[in-house]
């Protein structure tokens, strides 16, 4: 499954301030049971909104890891609060099959 958040950064703060918030929270966070990794996406036209997608094995191992609070990811993620705000757009289940083309053809 995925979960995907939009984060727009406040005024007088950067982007960069908090990917490096975000990086050394999904480091800690990706060591959890089910976790599969995470994306930090700006948009295009307008660098102070992003997108973060994290992906897990499933909602009920996204669920455990939340259950188990960890104080360092809370600090971590505490820290960066005053200069962001975050809007969770939601939770995806993976596709039951995906269909990508072939690279190598191109």
């Amino acid at each position: 499954m995925k979960y995907i958040f939009e984060v727009r950064i406040k005024e007088g703060h950067t982007a960069e301030e908090y990917a490096d918030a975000w990086v050394r929270a999904s480091e800690l966070i990706q060591q959890a049971p089910g976790a599969r990794g995470t994306e930090l996406h700006r948009m295009i036209g307008d660098p102070m909104r992003l997108i973060a997608i994290a992906q897990w094995d499933s909602k009920a191992s996204r669920d455990a890891m939340e259950g188990q609070p960890n104080e360092e990811i809370r600090a971590i993620i505490h820290s960066a609060a005053p200069f962001v705000e975050i809007r969770r757009i939601g939770e995806f289940e993976d596709p039951e099959w995906v269909v990508m083309p072939d690279k190598s053809k191109n």
